[in-house]
């Protein structure tokens, strides 16, 4: 698999491409795929005087939040499960880092690009 970052309408996604051999038949089917935090939304880090900010790649409601303040996280941990469209998201941490602030709590709704937490 190759890991890349993908931006549309100014919204960064990161995505695992697996790689076909030469000789693979091309399908336009889709097939099921398993689930991984590789596909799940993540929000677009802003670096600023403060920490990273982590924002909230969609709108939605914030059912879970996983960190506290001052908690260490590594890069990819879950911090808060986002509800969008009926589907569960987690918002993952974007580096290593120790959070600071929070902004939301459960229940929360949230706009796209809203400040949810800082590292």
């Amino acid at each position: 698999m190759k890991k890349y970052e993908i931006e549309i309408n100014n919204e960064v996604y990161r995505v695992a491409v697996k790689e076909l051999s030469a000789d693979a038949e091309m399908s336009t089917e889709q097939t099921p795929t398993e689930s991984t935090s590789e596909t799940q939304p993540t929000a677009q880090p802003v670096t600023s005087a403060e920490g990273t900010e982590v924002k909230a790649p969609m709108p939605g409601t914030i059912l879970k939040v996983n960190v506290s303040a001052g908690q260490s996280v590594a890069e990819g941990e879950a911090l808060v499960v986002l509800e969008a469209m009926k589907m569960e998201n987690e918002v993952v941490a974007p580096a290593d880092g120790v959070v600071g602030e929070i902004f939301v709590n459960a229940n929360d709704r949230v706009e796209a690009d809203q400040i949810l937490l800082t590292i």
